[in-house]
Parts: structure tokens; C-alpha cells; sequence
């Protein structure tokens, strides 16, 4: 905490407070820092420095970076951050007493050299439990307890109650802990001196700790009255009833007893020490015998001053004159006090020299900072310079006035001149910015000032406005001999050892002195001065913040004065340079050093920043600006940080094309005399020197992370459309290797290169495609297939939507996220690049010749690109000559690019659900919307790859590996489209392609039987996507060849199986068979290819659902056999069923003539056709067995002609007159 000091010694009177964000010691009473170089007045733990007292009196947390988790550690136990007060309210206290008399015990301890490392340990781990325990409840108290109001419900529940209660509970514990430990003047003399060890560190014996866990106490009680009595607005009672006195407990009667007790006993300590002072030492010999009795002391002034102001108690001198009183009092007079207080040998005597001592400590401000005013306080100067400044507008310059203050000033200047109860309502002590330092400046060079100065401006800032007033008067009058007299009185005030004296604060003066007298005088030779005297500054400084802000402050007064900045420039760049280098080195664990350097370094890019937006021209120096640091830091920066410097790269672009535009504007004027023109020439020279600095050290840095994760996208591809657009503007400043056409060369790079992020090339060629003057200059450039590669850039962006990572190896099956959506962002600058896409000449012109409308959504790309795909599809179509369809190919394969590269992503191991939906619609889209581009030679080996690579990729060849559910799922979604187009490209085809017929074929073969359901009953039989192919076919031409390849598909697949084995899912596939002759019109032909299979299930298979599905089947094929063939039996299925009989009819006889009696139902005249054959089988077979006639068999045959009227009668004759 000791570091804390330094940094709380310019804590301004904000509400804010200048913390760290991690656990705080929590404050308390310390005089055991080192103070030998006398700087520090209190400890960096203590209640002033630490900035408790100031939280106390605005009623801030008090401690708002600790307690912030859910548990916390008291006295070695976890309690609940929240409740343990109210809940274990007794028992924490009971456990505080018990490390009290634990502490008190160690007294009895013998202090020795060997045992005082331990004891101290011991003492200070107790002392900091308590200390720690009672700034937990008044963080409690702040943050957690609830006020309970009156018209609030009766509390219901247990905790509720006790909530209720705890005011008064905390009056009395407090109350009872102040009875346990008793008064200060009733503890043993302590001998407040410490043991040194080897390593300097100083120990105290437990005594010592005891005393100040004692002031810690009596001053923690106090504060949390006082907090109680802020929370609740209204008196605590510590008792329910009254007691037999007739007196209550209250918060207010404890706080005012408390006071009284406590100013009793520092009392009583000084009576101690000035007994032993000699009248002619009074003056130098001190009341307090260490720093902590000086500390509580200010802290009971503070605190009982703020109260009064709020008529809360009295003021703090009415406390002490009232106990000082009771000195002069005889005994038997004397009112009887809590404390018993020594008759004083010379009671006056210690009255003047208590009083005497006591006033010296209102010099001390709220944070423990003596006011260095000598006397004068800053109210009354603030009134007394106000008068001056008022007197100085109607009174000739005088400059004896400016040389009075200054004497005064110059020895003040490191202090903050500020009203601890008056905050000021403007200009803070903490500069924000150099613009906010300007703007102070500007302020205090106002003709007419505020009239409620007082309140906003500290007695150093009216000194300032009194400066300016006098200067600038003087000057108009009598030249420059006053300036020179009173720089003259100002520059001899700073050396070497001044400038080593200077504080934060004073460095802060200083600057704000020197810009005000470079703003009324010479801006040139004040700067120049400055240089010199900063090289003065401690060594600390040399990291200061406030240094890079002034030298920012006094480039930003040469720019708004138009002066050349080049000296100024050039030592201010080369620091920048060094730091960015230590940037560069500096690891990532240093997070200390890298928020320091980062701090300056960002003060100097908002600065240059600024310096080039307010330049009304540019100089040769403001190129020094922009030197190689840049390229270190860039290298350096975390995203957060490129952000930055990228947002400062633009800005600067965008200054310098308006700048050179503005100058172009100027040299296209008629009549511009040689004059000018060579003026406007050395400007343009000069943003030519600027540009080619911005392409040198920053162009290379956005090249080599176009790839990169770890940059900010939006900014890296915002940057780089300005750097094209830069090129259009000033191409000659480009860099050799972008050169002749650097704006090709840029959006090659950053617009049409496949390998980089969407999201980039999304927002990069929306911004030029907005650009009208870079889209002309682009369609005169040469690059006639800028559209095509902007188009081809578009699809990718489409398809390429959910790809989040390009580069993530495929280590294993894993879909990233199911319902994955797209960014917001990304898909609202999809929408605007496909808005502007549309206006592109090329594009408009498709459209055109396709006669397309087009009112797609602009939320929604991919439909436009579904458009898109249809659009080039139909306009192919509509052309007539072969030149222009062989460009039409050739320009429609160049939109397309390596599109298969695109989607490659997606169907690695690391799977995106909509991604592939995405990519397999898409593409199914394609290849159905361009089949007659598909058709051509040209065109035909990227189908070949579609196909192999969406379709039969290994994995789906692999019969024993499952294909991943999301690819199965988006594949059936899509496959229609697929073998839709893949059947117009085979019927469109300029020669016939077998190896086309054969990717169909082993298409159909491979998803047939995936998306097959395991039971026929399954109703999405109908929602199969070969079925859906065929049934959707009303948009593309005659699907005859799909339909035809599906049934020999079928046919080879399953049902010519060798032997009698049979596929699986037998039943399904039957069904499937019997909702296609459903859904299409049959052919007798392919009745001739099915019907063998399904006569074969009916003969081979006893399962029930397969005989009834084959038996369908069979029906469905006769009648549609019979409907075609006009009531005449179709030979072919005569010969089908002849052919059927000859191989089954020996070991099958009996099924057969079932099978056959169900056709005979339908069509008589087909197993009438078959008698012959039929009649002949049936003698095959009992000559084959030798056994005569086979009377089962006959009956059975005799059964099946009893169907067939008198015809079966005649054969039935026949048979039996046969002898053979």
C-alpha cells in the first residue's frame, strides 16, 4: 500500500477515485514507512493517503475492489459475503474480542532480538483480521444492508427479521466492543520504536500493534456511526425498550459519546508530553507522539466539520473548546467527563500550545496534503485575483501585476490550488487530453470571463487569464519590449533544479504556463524553450504521460497557426519510434511496462491523429509524423490495439485524399498565375511524401495479415478499400510491386484472392463498389473481367457464410453448431455487396436477357444468388449463335472460379450443419439452373468434379462407414436437383457421354437404398428424393432417361442377386417400385426389365409384406401391360412370364400357378398364351421325376385352368387323353 501514496497525494475532489481494479489492503494507522526524504506526511495505508476519508465524506463504497467475491475469509472461517452479518452478527463479534485478548496476551511476551520476527507476525496477522472485519461492516452497510421503510410489509421472512434488526444489534456490539477496550490513556506506556533486521525491514513488538489496532477501532466505529446514520436517515436504536435510566442507545448518542471519549483521550496523551516540554522548546516540541495520533487527530476535524455543514454535530472547535474549558474548571465545578482528564500544571499554557498545534493540521486536506499557500488560502486568493482580472479589462496593462503573482506562483506551482468542499464544476486537475489542455488555454485568452470563476477555475488558472490579459495589451500598445520583459521574468524561474522539483501537478502548470504564453506571444521561441527544459525533468518523468500531451499540445498550436512543425516533429517522432520498439520487445507477461508504453504511444497516434485532420495543408514535416515506429507497433498491437492504430490510418487517408482532391480542384482552375500554380505543385509534392509514407509502413503490415485471425477484420478491410481508393486518387505514391495498375494489384489482393476471409472480402469490395470514380477507373484500367472476379468474390462470400475458421485441421467428425446463424454483421454487408453487385453492368445485363424481375430481399443473399444462378442459366438459353454461348461458357465458368475450393471447408471432419445445407442447395441449384452450360465440352469436367466431390465422395463408396447425419440430410434435401440436372445435361449433351450415364447410375445406386425407410409403411416413402426428382419434373423438360436409369438401377442392384439370395429391405424396395409405376406413366419396357425380379420375391420369399407388395406389383404392371397394349396381350410380357416358367417351373410348380391364377384375374388371355408352356412343364417334370403321373401337381394345374373359361376345359381334356 506504501506504493499508493504517491498516487494519492494528487487523488483530485471527483467522485472518482484513482484505484486499481484488484483486492486492496484495507487502510488503517501505520508510522512505520520510510520517510527520509520527507515527501510523505502520513503512510500509503493510511486512512488519508489511501483516500478512506474522502470515500467516508461523499459517501462512496469504501472499499469498492474488495469483498468481491461470493465467500470471504473473517478471523479464518468462509462466511457468505452477503448474509454472514446478518446472520452470525454476534458471533463475528465474539470471535473479534477473542483476537483482542489473543493480542493482549502476546504483552507477556519477552521482546527480544530472537523472538520479536515471530511476535511481530503474530501481533500484525491479528491486527489485520480485525482491521479487515470492521471495513467489512461498513462495506456491508454500504452495499448489502436493505433500508427497511415504514410502509413496507412486515418482514415474513427469518432472514428478513434479522435484516431488520441488525442496525440496532450493530449500536450495541459497538457499543460493548468501545466498553472491552476502554480509553487510549488507560493503556500501558508504549515504547513505539522497532527492531531493524538484516533487510531493513522494521519490527514492532506486539505492544506497538495493539496501540494502533486501538486507534484503528475508536476510529472505525466512528465511521461506521456515521455510515449508519447516512444509510437510514434517521436515528437507530440500540435497545427495543428503554432501560431503568430512562435512556436510550442510538447510533447519534454513541457517535457524540464516542467523540467526546476519544478527543478526551488524545487530550490526555498530549498532557503527557507537555509536561516534559520546556516553555522555550513549546513551539518545536510536538503534541503527538507519532504520525497516527497526528492522523486521527485530522481525521476528527474533517469528519466533525463535514457533519456540521450538515448540522449532524458541532463544529470540531466547539468539542475542543469545551473539553479545554473543563482544565480551567475547580474540581468540585467540573462536569463530570466519560474520561478523566489530569489537572495540567499550567493549564493555559497547554491550552495555547495544544490550540497552536491543533490549528496547524487544517493545512492538511482531506488526502493528508499540506497546503503550501503561505498563509494566504486559495478562497481568498481566488476572490483577490478574480477583482485583479475584473480590474485589469478597464486598467492599462501593468505589468508589475504579473511580476507580484508570478513571484508567488512560481513557488507554488506544485500545487493543485483546489477548495477541499468546493470541487471544481470545470477544468479537472487530470488532463485528459492535449485538446482539453488547448481548450484551457483558449479559455483563459477570452476577452470576457465567466463570471462564476470562482467556482470553476482554481486562483492559478485566473492568474493565467490575468497574464494573457496583461500580454496581449501590452503588446497592442507597446510592441514586443513588454513581452520580452515579462518572458524574461518567467524563464528565469526555470533551471535545472526547478525542473527537477516539479511534481505531476506542477509538470501540469508548467505546461499550461507556457502554452498560455505561446498562444498570446511567440509560439516558435516558447516551444524551443520548453524542448530545452524538459531535458531537465527527473528520470521518472521520462515515461510521463503528461510530457507526450504537452508536446502534442503545442503541434496541435503550430498547426491551427499553419507553422511548419519540423523541429517540434522530428524530436517528438524519434521518441515515438523508441518506445514503439520497446513495444515491439516487450513480452506479454509485462503487462505493467506494455500499459505504460501504450499509453504514450496512443497519446502520440491521437495527437498526429489530430494534427492531420485541423492541418489546412501538409508540409514536408508532417511526413517525419509518420516514420517506422509505425511499422514496430503494428507488429506489436493485441486486437484491441490495432483497432486503434488501424481507426487512426483511416482517418488519416481520408484527410489526405480530400486534401489532394481539394487541391486537384484548385489546378483545374482556369487562369492560376505561375505563383500559385508552383504553391499548389510543392503541396501536392508534399501529400504525395505523406502518402507514400502511409503505403510504406503500413501497407505491408495489412498484406501480410490478410490471412491472419488475430487481426480485426472490419478495420483490416476498411483500411485496405482505402488504400484502393488511394491508388485511384495518387497511384504514382504506390509502392513498386503494386505498380503499373495498383488498383488492380490492391484488389487482387484484398477483393478477388480466394484465400481470404469472406468477411474482409465482403466489406472491402462494398466499400469500392461504392466508390463510383474507382468502378470507371477499373472498366478504362484494361481489367475487362473486374466484374466476373467481383462476382466470383460475391459467390464465395455467399457459400462461404458460416465458415468460421478456414484453417482448422480436420482432426474429427464434429458439427460446430447445429443451428449455426450468421453474424448480423457479416449478413448485413452480404446484403449491401449483393445490392451493389446488382448494379453492375454485367450483372444488370444478364438479368436483361433473361427477363427476370428481380425483388429479392436484401436480408437474404443467398436467395439473390439463387436468382443469379437461374438468370445465367436461362440467358444461356435464349442464346442462338455458337460464339455467343461458347462465351457465355467461358465467361459463366470464370463467375464460378474454383467454387468446389469454396465449399471444401464444409466437408472436411469438421462439420457445419448449415453449411452444408447451404453448399449442397447451392450447388444443386447450379447444376440444375446451368445444365445446358454443363452440357458443353467446356463446361462438362467441373460437373464431373461436383458430382465425384458432393455426391460419391470415399466416404460415401465406403459401404461400412455412415455417412455424418448433417451431410445424409442435406444431401436428401438436395439430390433431386442433382439428378434432375445431371438427366437434361445427358439429354442435351453435344455427343453422348457414357461415362455422364454411368455417374448417374452410380448416383441413383448409392442413394436409393440410403434414403430407403427400414418399414414400408413408413409414409416418407413419398418424400424420397429419387421419387421427388421424378414427381418435381414438371419444370424440366421429359425425365424418361432419369426414370429408365432408375428402373435398370433397380434391377441390377435387387433383383439380379445369384442364387436365392435375396437384398435386404426387400419390402421397401418393392414399395418404392410400386409408388413409381404410382407416380410416372409404366412402359412396357420396363415392366419387361422389373417384372422377372418381383415374379422371382413372389416364388423365393414366404414373407407375408413382401408377397403382398410383389403381389401388387405384379397386378399394377398387368393392368398397365393390358391399358397399353389395347385388350391385346403384350409379348413381352408373354415372354416374360414363358421365361419365368421354364426356370422355376420344375422346383416352384405349385407358386407359380398361384401367381399365374392372380394374373388370370386380371388378364386371361396372357395365361391362356401360356398353356403350351405351362402344359409342357407340367410333363417335364413328371417325366423328370419317373414317377408317373403327379396327381397334386395336376390338380393344382387343373385349378389354375378352371380360371380360364373353356379354354382351361379343353386343356384340362387334352391333359388328360394323353397317355404320354
Amino acid at each position: 500500500m506504501e506504493n499508493c501514496s504517491a498516487a494519492s497525494t494528487f487523488l483530485t475532489d471527483s467522485l472518482e477515485l484513482e484505484l486499481g481494479t484488484e483486492w486492496c489492503k484495507p487502510p488503517c494507522f501505520s508510522c512505520g514507512f520510510d520517510n527520509r526524504t520527507g515527501g510523505n506526511h502520513f503512510s500509503g495505508e493510511s486512512y488519508l493517503s489511501s483516500g478512506a476519508l474522502k470515500r467516508l465524506i461523499l459517501n462512496l463504497d469504501p472499499l469498492p475492489t474488495n469483498f468481491e467475491e461470493d465467500t470471504v475469509e473473517i478471523f479464518g472461517i468462509q462466511w457468505v459475503t452477503e448474509t454472514a452479518l446478518v446472520n452470525s452478527s454476534r458471533v463475528l463479534f465474539h470471535l473479534f474480542r477473542q483476537q483482542l485478548y489473543n493480542l493482549e496476551t502476546l504483552l507477556q511476551a519477552n521482546c527480544d532480538f530472537g523472538k520479536i520476527s515471530t511476535l511481530h507476525c503474530k501481533a500484525d496477522s491479528i491486527r489485520q483480521q480485525c482491521v479487515t472485519f470492521l471495513h467489512y461492516v461498513k462495506v456491508f452497510i454500504f452495499r448489502y444492508l436493505k433500508v427497511q421503510s415504514a410502509e413496507s410489509p412486515v418482514p415474513v421472512h427469518p432472514y428478513e427479521t434479522l435484516e431488520a434488526q441488525l442496525p440496532s444489534v450493530l449500536v450495541n456490539e459497538l457499543h460493548g466492543l468501545l466498553l472491552y477496550i476502554g480509553h487510549l490513556s488507560e493503556l500501558p506506556s508504549i515504547n513505539l520504536g522497532a527492531f531493524v533486521n538484516q533487510n531493513q525491514i522494521k519490527l514492532f513488538p506486539p505492544s506497538w500493534h495493539l496501540l494502533h489496532l486501538h486507534l484503528d477501532i475508536h476510529w472505525l466505529v466512528l465511521e461506521i456511526l456515521h455510515m449508519l446514520g447516512e444509510k437510514f436517515k434517521q436515528v437507530v436504536y440500540g435497545h427495543q425498550f428503554m432501560n431503568l435510566a430512562g435512556d436510550n442507545l442510538t447510533n447519534v448518542s454513541l457517535f457524540e459519546e464516542q467523540c467526546e471519549n476519544l478527543l478526551c483521550d488524545l487530550i490526555s496523551l498530549s498532557l503527557n508530553r507537555y509536561d516534559k516540554v520546556r516553555p522555550s522548546e513549546a513551539l518545536a516540541s510536538h503534541h503527538c507522539s507519532c504520525s497516527c495520533i497526528k492522523e486521527l487527530w485530522i481525521l476528527l476535524i474533517h469528519l466533525l466539520e463535514h457533519r456540521n455543514k450538515w448540522s449532524l454535530s458541532e463544529p470540531f472547535w466547539n468539542w475542543l473548546n469545551k473539553l479545554l474549558k473543563t482544565l480551567f474548571e475547580k474540581s468540585s465545578d467540573r462536569r463530570r467527563l466519560s474520561v478523566p482528564v489530569i489537572q495540567p500544571r499550567d493549564p493555559l499554557g497547554f491550552s495555547w500550545w495544544i490550540i497552536t498545534h491543533v490549528a496547524s493540521f487544517y493545512q492538511f486536506d482531506r488526502h493528508g496534503t499540506p497546503d503550501e499557500m503561505g498563509g494566504v488560502l486559495e478562497e481568498q486568493l481566488r476572490m483577490h485575483l478574480h477583482c485583479c482580472l475584473t480590474l485589469c479589462d478597464f486598467w492599462e496593462p501593468n505589468i508589475a501585476i504579473v511580476t507580484i503573482l508570478w513571484e508567488y506562483y512560481s513557488k507554488n506551482l506544485n500545487s493543485s490550488f483546489s477548495i477541499s468542499w468546493l470541487p471544481l464544476k470545470g477544468l479537472t486537475y487530470v488532463i485528459k487530453s492535449p485538446l482539453s489542455m488547448l481548450e484551457m488555454v483558449k479559455t483563459c485568452c477570452y476577452d470576457k470571463q465567466d463570471n462564476d470563476l470562482y467556482k470553476s477555475s482554481s486562483s492559478y488558472t485566473i492568474f493565467l487569464c490575468i497574464l494573457a490579459k496583461v500580454v496581449k495589451k501590452a503588446m497592442k500598445n507597446n510592441g514586443p519590449h513588454p513581452w520580452k520583459q515579462i518572458k524574461g521574468r518567467i524563464y528565469s524561474k526555470f533551471h535545472q533544479k526547478r525542473m527537477e522539483e516539479l511534481t505531476e501537478v506542477g509538470l501540469q502548470n508548467f505546461f499550461s504556463l507556457f502554452l498560455l504564453l505561446a498562444a498570446v506571444a511567440e509560439v516558435e521561441d516558447v516551444a524551443s524553450h520548453v524542448l530545452g527544459l524538459l531535458n531537465f525533468l527527473k528520470p521518472s518523468f521520462v515515461t510521463s504521460s503528461l510530457i507526450w500531451k504537452g508536446q502534442v499540445a503545442f503541434l496541435l498550436m503550430y498547426t491551427q497557426k499553419n507553422l511548419d512543425i519540423g523541429v517540434l516533429a522530428e524530436k517528438f517522432s524519434g521518441a515515438f519510434r523508441e518506445k514503439a520498439k520497446e513495444f515491439l520487445v516487450s513480452k506479454n507477461d509485462e503487462m505493467g511496462q506494455r500499459q505504460t508504453l501504450w499509453t504514450l504511444l496512443s497519446i502520440y497516434i491521437d495527437g498526429v491523429q489530430e494534427i492531420f485532420e485541423t492541418s489546412h495543408c501538409l508540409h514536408s514535416s508532417h511526413e517525419k509524423l509518420l516514420n517506422d515506429g509505425f511499422s514496430m507497433l503494428l507488429r506489436a498491437c493485441q486486437e484491441s490495439e490495432l483497432r486503434i492504430v488501424l481507426s487512426f490510418l483511416q482517418a488519416v487517408l481520408a484527410r489526405i485524399r480530400n486534401m489532394h482532391q481539394q487541391l486537384c480542384q484548385e489546378l483545374q482552375k482556369e487562369n492560376v498565375d505561375l505563383i500559385v500554380q508552383s504553391s499548389l505543385s510543392a503541396k501536392e509534392r508534399h501529400l504525395a511524401a505523406v502518402a507514400s509514407a502511409l503505403w510504406r509502413h503500413f501497407f505491408s503490415f495489412l498484406k501480410s495479415q490478410r490471412m491472419s485471425q488475430t487481426v480485426p477484420l472490419s478495420e483490416l478491410a476498411d483500411a485496405a478499400a482505402d488504400f484502393t481508393l488511394l491508388a485511384v486518387d495518387m497511384p504514382s505514391t504506390a509502392p513498386s510491386d503494386l505498380q503499373p495498375q495498383p488498383v488492380i494489384s490492391v484488389m487482387q489482393l484484398f477483393g478477388w484472392d480466394d484465400i481470404i476471409w469472406p468477411k474482409v472480402v465482403a466489406r472491402y469490395l462494398s466499400h469500392c463498389l461504392q466508390n463510383s470514380m474507382l468502378c470507371e477507373a477499373l472498366s478504362h484500367s484494361g481489367c475487362v473481367s473486374f466484374q466476373a472476379l467481383t462476382v466470383r468474390s460475391w459467390i464465395r462470400c455467399v457459400l462461404q457464410m458460416y465458415i468460421n475458421n478456414l484453417y482448422v485441421p480436420d482432426d474429427l467428425f464434429l458439427d460446430t453448431n447445429p443451428g449455426q446463424i450468421v453474424e448480423k454483421e457479416y449478413l448485413e454487408q452480404l446484403a449491401e455487396l449483393t445490392r451493389l453487385l446488382y448494379k453492375l453492368s454485367e450483372v444488370r445485363n444478364i438479368f436483361s436477357k433473361a427477363q427476370i424481375e428481380y425483388f429479392f430481399s436484401p436480408e437474404d443473399p443467398t436467395k439473390a444468388l439463387v436468382l443469379f444462378f437461374e438468370a445465367v442459366g436461362i440467358t444461356y438459353g435464349n442464346l442462338q449463335t455458337l460464339s455467343d454461348k461458347s462465351a457465355m461458357v467461358t465467361k459463366s465458368l470464370e463467375y464460378l472460379g474454383e467454387i468446389l475450393k469454396y465449399i471444401k471447408p464444409y466437408l472436411g471432419k469438421k462439420i457445419s450443419s448449415a453449411g452444408l445445407q447451404l453448399t449442397y442447395r447451392m450447388m444443386g441449384i447450379l447444376v440444375k439452373s446451368w445444365a445446358q452450360i454443363f452440357a458443353t465440352s467446356k463446361a462438362q469436367k467441373l460437373l464431373f468434379r461436383i458430382i465425384d466431390c458432393l455426391l460419391l465422395p470415399h466416404t460415401v463408396l465406403q459401404q461400412e462407414k455412415e455417412l455424418p447425419a448433417p451431410m445424409l440430410t442435406a444431401i436428401q434435401k438436395s439430390l433431386p436437383l442433382y439428378l434432375q440436372g445431371i438427366c437434361i445435361v445427358c439429354c442435351q449433351s453435344q455427343n453422348p457421354n457414357a461415362y455422364l450415364n454411368q455417374l448417374l447410375g452410380s448416383v441413383i445406386e448409392q442413394y436409393i437404398g440410403r434414403f430407403l425407410p427400414a418399414s414400408p409403411h413408413v409414409l416418407g416413402l413419398g418424400q424420397h428424393p429419387v421419387l421427388l426428382a421424378l414427381r418435381n419434373s414438371t419444370t424440366v423438360p421429359p425425365m424418361s432417361p432419369l426414370k429408365k436409369c432408375i428402373i435398370q438401377v433397380i434391377r441390377k442392384s435387387y433383383f439380379e442377386c445369384k442364387g436365392s439370395l435375396l437384398p435386404p429391405r426387400l419390402a421397401s424396395i418393392l414399395a418404392f417400385i410400386l409408388q413409381l409405376f404410382k407416380e410416372t406413366n409404366i412402359d412396357i419396357s420396363e415392366v419387361e426389365l422389373l417384372l422377372p425380379g418381383v415374379l422371382k420375391c413372389l416364388v423365393l420369399v414366404s414373407e407375408p409384406q413382401v408377397k403382398r407388395l410383389a403381389t401388387e406389383n405384379l397386378q399394377y404392371m398387368v393392368k398397365a401391360c393390358q391399358a397399353g397394349s389395347e385388350g391385346e396381350p403384350a409379348t413381352q410380357l408373354t415372354s416374360v412370364f414363358r421365361h419365368f416358367i421354364q426356370d422355376y417351373g420344375m422346383r416352384y410348380d405349385y407358386q407359380i400357378y398361384s401367381i399365374l391364377e392372380t394374373v388370370a384375374a386380371l388378364d386371361q388371355q396372357v395365361v391362356i398364351h401360356l398353356l403350351s408352356t405351362l402344359t409342357q412343364s407340367l410333363k417335364d417334370s413328371e417325366r423328370k421325376w419317373g414317377l408317373g403321373r403327379n396327381i397334386a401337381q395336376r390338380e393344382a394345374y387343373s385349378k389354375l385352368l378352371s380360371h380360364l373359361g373353356q379354354v382351361g376345359q379343353d386343356e384340362m381334356q387334352r391333359l388328360e387323353s394323353d397317355n404320354t
